[in-house]
């Protein structure tokens, strides 16, 4: 009877210093959270515009300095009297994420600060489909031990890495279940790029492409109330990632966003993922190469940069060619049938372009939208458009941002300095 009062006697004290690594936890998120939409405040001003108290205010400002998360610099002059205190800010030089897109014809890997800076990028040409699953992962893990080692030896905590990849997931195993246009199915990707980087690579986590670039391009709007955006990726395969009531839409099993395979070609043509007339056939990267260079003596060249290609078609239209008028005009129009349909299903306030159609913006996003007000029923339906903001290789920039996202949730996953 002696032994259980003590051992029931102890179980608050235990459960008293786990809450209370919690509450710790969640106050130093909340000034990096806080420093991150302000750009910069004083202790005392944090402690007034978080509730926190000024004692508690230190003792937090003290263990994120300790991590290298903050710093404390310049004098803060905002208006308040007295002395002046000292600006804290969030320091990026310590803490990095990384993230990485495999799609059809390149391999890009992104690295952000904790300030959101991009510090590293690199771009690889690699023809996917020509090649075994086993060579692709081992590119990647290449390219990626690199990138790990230079940002180490530059004095980073590489906290996550995160791995955007076209077609289905399986989350829990980390798993490409299905990717047409890679040519990949069942592929344990997240373990094999695990077993290749060995034991001191940082967390690594399997998402899609169009969800992580969703993610990105939401956080860039959610300070304006937007909380319903799709976002849809062009490449050889379209996706999109639906973000609903400011959540990110995944579906029981993963499988949202595979818009690129709705039925929308009348000419039923023949898709990678077995089915025909899907959407992307006649909105896809192929489709408008095919429309722009129906001999693919130029187009079709997988060893050239895609960028590089894209500039060639982005030449010929800039000097009047008619058959690349034509195409982008063709693809406009079928973009629409589209984007309109999931207007009326999702009832988004923003779209956003990403991939090769944000390359395109400025040809594409007027005639879309006019499309789109000619079907608006009201003003219920009426939707906001936008091309995307970070280029060709989104998803790598998504990703980057989402390995770092997890330092706001909580901080104390970040060691102390050495």
């Amino acid at each position: 009877m002696a032994e259980s009062t003590r051992t029931l006697r102890s179980a608050p004290a235990v459960a008293g210093r786990v809450d209370q690594a919690h509450m710790r936890a969640a106050n130093m998120g909340l000034i990096l959270r806080h420093l991150r939409s302000t750009g910069g405040s004083s202790r005392a001003r944090l402690a007034t515009e978080t509730g926190l108290s000024k004692s508690t205010m230190s003792s937090v400002i003290s263990d994120l300095v300790e991590r290298g998360l903050v710093s404390e610099g310049a004098p803060d002059r905002t208006g308040l009297v007295g002395r002046p205190g000292l600006l804290v800010t969030i320091d990026g030089s310590h803490v990095a994420g990384l993230g990485v897109e495999i799609n059809v014809d390149y391999i890009a890997l992104t690295a952000v600060d904790l300030a959101g800076r991009v510090i590293r990028e690199t771009t690889a040409p690699i023809a996917v489909q020509t090649l075994e699953a086993d060579a692709v992962i081992d590119r990647v893990a290449s390219l990626a031990s690199r990138t790990l080692a230079s940002l180490r030896e530059a004095g980073f905590h590489v906290v996550a890495m995160k791995v955007a990849a076209t077609g289905v997931i399986d989350y829990r195993s980390g798993t490409v279940r299905f990717a047409p246009n890679l040519g990949w199915r069942n592929v344990p990707l997240i373990a094999e790029l695990a077993a290749r980087l060995g034991p001191d690579a940082p967390p690594l986590q399997l998402e899609s492409d169009a969800k992580f670039a969703a993610v990105a391009e939401y956080a860039t709007y959610a300070g304006r109330g937007v909380e319903d955006l799709l976002y849809l990726t062009g490449d050889v395969g379209v996706g999109a990632g639906i973000v609903a009531g400011g959540r990110l839409v995944r579906g029981w099993s993963g499988f949202s966003g595979e818009v690129g395979h709705m039925p929308l070609d009348p000419e039923r043509r023949p898709c990678a993922c077995g089915r025909v007339g899907c959407w992307e056939t006649i909105v896809g990267l192929t489709a408008l190469f095919g429309l722009v260079d129906p001999d693919g003596t130029e187009l079709s060249d997988p060893t050239l940069p895609l960028e590089d290609r894209l500039q060639i078609v982005r030449a010929r239209a800039e000097d009047g060619d008619r058959r690349t008028l034509d195409a982008l005009a063709t693809i406009t129009a079928n973009l629409a049938t589209g984007v309109s349909i999931l207007v009326d299903i999702l009832n988004p306030q923003v779209v956003v372009l990403g991939g090769y159609f944000a390359y395109f913006g400025d040809q594409l996003l007027a005639p879309l939208g006019a499309a789109l007000g000619a079907r608006r029923m009201d003003e219920g339906s009426s939707v906001e458009l936008a091309v995307s903001s970070m280029g060709i290789i989104s998803a790598s920039r998504g990703a980057a941002q989402a390995a770092i996202e997890g330092v706001f949730v909580d901080p104390t996953s970040v060691p102390p300095l050495a």
